[in-house]
């Protein structure tokens, strides 16, 4: 799947679809708290199918029960439509 490296001006725009994301650098970053290492871990596995399904995959550090997810395009240099499908992919597992 190919994605289309976004503008600055589109990033701002399109990030107002995605509040609970930040913009840092060229990645979308989103820290997440859960419960316990075994919920953090789930969610993880959840969030690795989606991004399998994409082959589109994110950077992501997990601390116990902290998890930040990075999202950017390593092909294309930064912040695409992809990072952005995929964000909103993670959105919708952390709200079901």
């Amino acid at each position: 799947m190919k994605g289309k490296l976004l503008s600055r001006r589109e990033i701002k725009e399109l990030s107002q679809l995605i509040p609970e994301w930040e913009v840092s650098g060229d990645k979308l970053v989103r820290k997440l708290k859960f419960k316990n290492f075994v919920e953090a871990f789930d969610f993880m596995s959840q969030v690795a199918i989606v991004a399998e399904a994409m082959a589109h995959h994110p950077e992501w550090s997990n601390v116990y029960s902290d998890l930040t997810i990075m999202l950017t395009t390593h092909d294309l240099g930064g912040i695409s439509t992809l990072d952005l499908k995929l964000a909103e992919a993670i959105n919708d597992l952390k709200e079901n």
